[in-house]
């Protein structure tokens, strides 16, 4: 696995470690030569990885087990969606899950998002970012490990389309306060409320929400848009 280090020589993730139950592992060994894309280290436009090129094309940041990503999937088959993940229980698990429900609108890059955004994704190719749940880094002296950051940000706008979106939740309030600091301050983007968003009612409520909102933890959600 390369290792991906910002300009600040930061990364915005740990790998943890854990063991692949055995359908995960098959279906990761089985299926990822149809599903999942090599990274290579060159701009292309990721319409091409999938069999429908002319549909919306939607990129998930760190889906973590895939459930949420399979929901969508399943439920808006006109929309091609491209997840991008570090840890291979969750590649392995969402595989099995396209196989299980007979997805052919799904693929995947095992690789570090910061890495693949940068190198990889052509400008101007996704009509949306999706990030769900990221690592909030908590403690003050972690911040600078968060994945929303101004460096980051102004490579995603410029990925994403005229007309396009980043939608973000997160169950950590000082994290989203955070994130809408940084976006409201992003060249090319507009908030397309006057603070935080509404649920969008598409997003399928994950097991990991589930248990941060038993925890006392508050969803906040936001939604900007790169205007036409």
């Amino acid at each position: 696995m390369s290792e991906y280090r910002d300009a600040d020589h930061i990364k915005s993730y740990v790998i943890r470690a854990a063991r692949m139950s055995p359908a995960q592992q098959s279906a990761y060994e089985r299926l990822k030569p149809t599903f999942c894309v090599p990274y290579r280290a060159q701009p292309c436009d990721p319409r091409a990885f999938f069999p429908h090129t002319e549909r919306p094309l939607y990129l998930e940041i760190g889906f973590g087990m895939g459930d949420a990503t399979a929901e969508m999937a399943q439920a808006a088959p006109e929309t091609n969606f491209l997840g991008v993940e570090v840890h291979k229980p969750g590649v392995g698990k969402l595989l099995h899950q396209v196989e299980q429900r007979g997805l052919a609108n799904v693929r995947v890059i095992h690789e570090d998002a910061l890495l693949v955004v940068e190198h990889m994704i052509a400008p101007s190719s996704l009509d949306a970012v999706l990030l769900f749940f990221p690592d909030p880094w908590p403690k003050k002296r972690h911040h600078k490990r968060r994945i929303v950051r101004d460096a980051f940000v102004a490579l995603l706008t410029e990925r994403i389309r005229p007309g396009g979106f980043f939608y973000m939740v997160t169950d950590w309030v000082p994290y989203a306060e955070w994130s809408l600091e940084v976006l409201s301050r992003a060249p090319g983007l507009r908030n397309a409320y006057p603070g935080f968003a509404r649920p969008r009612p598409w997003r399928p409520e994950t097991a990991f929400e589930r248990k941060g909102v038993s925890a006392g933890h508050e969803i906040r959600e936001l939604y900007f848009v790169r205007p036409d």
